[in-house]
């Protein structure tokens, strides 16, 4: 650790240059205060999702809670919307670098969310640097000269609402210690970003918004809210003037969305269907259920009758109450093969009208070449600014079982090699300081790299079948990982292969994936890799 501020009991690395000049004393107190006074209470919820884990691994399958039927019963409605987080029908995702950011705000889009999670790899260099774009895209100054091509990016239109999406409760801040202990990553980031912009925000009418990632329980949802109101209060700001979309994206989640919206009712303005980390998340919560080993990834799509009932779920409870739902993410990236195109095309438009049919107030997008295909269905097909009045009130009851039915498929030796090779040039990447990556025609993040990787060691633990004959070992999938490696190597060069940290991702890859107990996430181990 290198360099130490001025602010007592904070040390850092040293700043220059821009990040000085940002990143004041002021700023660097007001982190301070926010460690020390919630850091203690997020190490006991993290204890607490440990322990619900091991019930669910010991036998239990998750359920909607007993001990709060009343709030699910109760006749409440979170705080009123403002304006400009009624009209959220297409929003685009992606990391915080600074072409990325003009690229996104100069989309055909209603919304951006700057993500300093998935798709972010949390180098320091990069978070700062995501920062110093953000402030300056707060204030509709910035710009871009591409070092490689010479090409000038700047910012042509300034409608785009700009949404931050902080890292997850679990993933630590390594550079930054408060009192001699390492800090949690959201608290940095929000820290940061809420202290940077938030008078500018509100000198221009508007609030600032947050996405929170894989909450698990209602109680996380309390602790954000809690962040929240100290924040406000802290900086004079108005009630309610901070907002925050969760991604109901972890399987445990979608038993408490009642309890999340009541618990954040003052600073809740959507939940989200993060379609990629709840399949994740499905695998890892279920690990050790034979029942619920899920088939190829590929052909685990929104059709699915556990995904289709969270979906339609997520919409019912959140129109209930007053807030958005919002869909999930296409990640398929426009071919320049026009019929290949119109296949990927055809695909989108599938998935975003059953999305809109479920009632969906909105949907994600990660390529700016989706925008005209989805506004067609968003935008166009929409009557109003959002859906609030499908209320799926004459819905059959959405139960355990429907939230938790196993999948349909088949198991794949061709499945499972493209998860080998997608997940080996995803962790490369990440490692690399890349933390969304173009592969095989979809925009990868760590959501689809964790399904990757889970679902293999998920076929190892319970000697799953392929369609080959062959019983997945892990004697198998090392020999599968040694051959596509080789087959990776072939695509990206030699070159590449020894300068990108494969190797690196390689064994890393082996290691998670062979371990005896399930790695929660990829990014836990490879984040000791990082700057």
């Amino acid at each position: 650790m290198n360099g130490t501020t001025a602010t007592d009991g904070l040390t850092m690395p040293a700043l220059s240059g821009e990040a000085q000049a940002l990143i004041t004393p002021e700023v660097q107190e007001f982190l301070v205060t926010l460690v020390r006074t919630f850091r203690p209470r997020l190490n006991e919820l993290l204890a607490a999702r440990e322990q619900r884990q091991a019930q669910i691994d010991n036998g239990t399958l998750p359920d909607f809670d007993p001990a709060t039927q009343t709030i699910r019963d109760g006749d409440w409605s979170v705080t009123p919307l403002p304006k400009d987080l009624q009209k959220r029908r297409l929003e685009i995702t992606g990391p915080v670098d600074r072409k990325m950011v003009i690229n996104a705000l100069n989309a055909n889009v209603d919304c951006y969310m700057a993500d300093f999670e998935d798709s972010q790899s949390p180098t320091w260099d990069g978070l700062l640097q995501g920062q110093l774009n953000l402030y300056d895209a707060n204030r509709l100054n910035i710009d871009y000269t591409d070092p490689s091509s010479g090409k000038y990016y700047e910012l042509k239109q300034k409608h785009v609402l700009l949404i931050a999406r902080v890292r997850g409760l679990h993933l630590p801040e390594k550079h930054v210690l408060v009192d001699g202990e390492v800090i949690p990553g959201a608290l940095f980031d929000f820290a940061l970003y809420f202290a940077l912009n938030h008078q500018q925000r509100n000198e221009r009418g508007t609030g600032t918004y947050f996405y929170l990632p894989k909450l698990e329980h209602g109680t996380e949802a309390a602790w954000w809210g809690d962040v929240f109101t100290f924040s406000e209060d802290y900086f004079a700001q108005p009630r309610s003037s901070i907002r925050a979309t969760v991604l109901i994206e972890t399987l445990p989640a979608v038993f408490q969305m009642h309890e999340i919206l009541h618990a954040m009712r003052h600073h809740i303005a959507a939940l989200n269907c993060g379609r990629w980390d709840y399949i994740f998340s499905y695998i890892k919560t279920l690990k050790n259920h034979a029942d619920r080993v899920l088939p190829d990834r590929q052909v685990v799509t929104m059709n699915q009758p556990f995904l289709n009932a969270y979906s339609r779920l997520l919409v019912r409870t959140c129109h209930q109450r007053g807030a958005l739902a919002m869909g999930g993410m296409a990640a398929f990236i426009p071919s320049k093969d026009a019929a290949e195109n119109e296949k990927i095309l055809a695909k989108v438009r599938a998935d975003k009208q059953l999305e809109k049919d479920n009632g969906h107030d909105g949907t994600w997008i990660a390529h700016p070449g989706l925008a005209e295909t989805v506004r067609s269905i968003f935008v166009d097909g929409l009557d109003g600014e959002n859906q609030l009045h499908v209320t799926r009130s004459d819905d059959a009851e959405i139960r355990a079982e429907h939230l938790l039915e196993p999948s349909s498929g088949e198991r794949t030796e061709a499945g499972m090699r493209t998860n080998i090779r997608v997940a080996l040039q995803y962790i490369a990447a990440w490692i690399c300081g890349k933390g969304c990556v173009p592969i095989y025609g979809l925009m990868e993040d760590a959501a689809t790299a964790e399904i990757s990787r889970t679902s293999i060691w998920q076929w190892i633990r319970h000697e799953q079948s392929l369609d080959n004959g062959e019983t997945v070992t892990r004697a198998l999938f090392l020999q599968y990982l040694e051959e596509e490696a080789q087959v990776v190597q072939e695509e990206v060069g030699l070159e590449r292969w020894q300068t990108e940290k494969f190797e690196a991702a390689q064994q890393l890859l082996a290691q998670i994936t062979t371990a005896d107990e399930l790695v929660d996430f990829l990014t836990l181990p490879g984040y000791a890799l990082l700057d």
